[in-house]
């Protein structure tokens, strides 16, 4: 199975392994960032987490094959705190997110990409019913037009959104072809390839099927109550409203609360509870631009816990 894990040196690297060290790779994918954490631990454990089936089933017997110091868990990261209290475990000592989409996932009709026709559908999870052909055909203009801008800062989502919510009465929309078409039509063909829409559309439905961006906040959270002293947070986003989030996520927490900024005597439950190792996030090579074109939008931010 063909599968690029962007920034990988990188993610490994920032994450500091020691061998006797607990690491969560919440976003396991296909395990390319999994095995190489897993290759470097002789006494420590790895928990692993996904909400896509096939990434899961196809990590574990991956996985079987570097060693037996692992657990991978079926869920999406926002349960990671409970998951891991339910194997004993309150803390560990760094956790990787590896954000976006996989490329197995692009490439295996799930409706993710706009590139080839084909049913849409979006969900990281299969087993979710809300997936993007229910919400096309059901949430109103102003919910359309909302999560266009919000999600995918989509200039023309006002008549993206009534140019669907038109359509839709003619036509249930099932396709990704069906949907670019629609989206051309809104905002005219000259637009369209200029500057291609199609592309923040699609990026805004995804979040909003998964809920990733609510999801990520509050998985943060609960990376920081799990880590370690010196315990890492590696952090690879996609677009700018991912890398915008963990930006100031990581700045909220490394600096003095300002309620008591100035204080001679900072109290212990105010000071800053992380040391953001990445003063500028790190973003991918030539070389691997070269390799795999997708990784052109990555960037990754690393923070130590102290």
């Amino acid at each position: 199975m063909k599968h690029y894990t962007v920034l990988k040196n990188e993610c490994i690297d920032g994450l500091a392994i020691k061998k006797d060290g607990i690491y969560v790779d919440a976003t396991l994918g296909y395990a390319g960032d999994s095995e190489e954490i897993l290759r470097r631990i002789k006494r420590g454990m790895l928990f692993a987490f996904d909400k896509d089936l096939d990434a899961v089933t196809y990590s574990l017997d991956h996985l079987k094959k570097v060693g037996d110091r692992f657990v991978i868990f079926h869920s999406d990261y926002i349960n990671m705190k409970e998951m891991l209290a339910s194997k004993g475990i309150e803390k560990v000592d760094g956790i990787l997110f590896d954000l976006g989409v996989s490329s197995v996932q692009i490439d295996e009709d799930r409706g993710f990409s706009f590139m080839r026709d084909e049913k849409l559908d979006m969900r990281m999870d299969q087993s979710q019913e809300f997936d993007a052909i229910k919400l096309l055909n059901s949430y109103s203009y102003d919910e359309l037009r909302k999560i266009f801008f919000q999600y995918g800062e989509v200039s023309k989502a006002n008549c993206i959104a009534k140019k669907i919510v038109d359509e839709r009465l003619k036509e249930k929309i099932v396709g990704t072809q069906q949907l670019c078409d629609i989206i051309k039509m809104a905002v005219g063909a000259k637009e369209f390839y200029k500057s291609h829409p199609e592309r923040q559309v699609f990026q805004a439905i995804r979040i909003e099927v998964n809920n990733e961006l609510e999801n990520l906040k509050k998985a943060l959270e609960d990376a920081l109550t799990l880590l370690n002293e010196h315990g890492r947070l590696v952090v690879v986003t996609f677009h700018s409203l991912e890398d915008k989030i963990v930006k100031q996520f990581m700045k909220k927490y490394s600096e003095v609360d300002p309620i008591v900024k100035g204080l001679p005597s900072i109290p212990y439950e105010y000071r800053p509870k992380l040391k953001i190792i990445t003063k500028k996030a790190i973003k991918p090579s030539d070389e691997e631009l070269r390799e795999n074109s997708r990784s052109r939008s990555a960037k990754l931010r690393i923070a130590e816990r102290i």
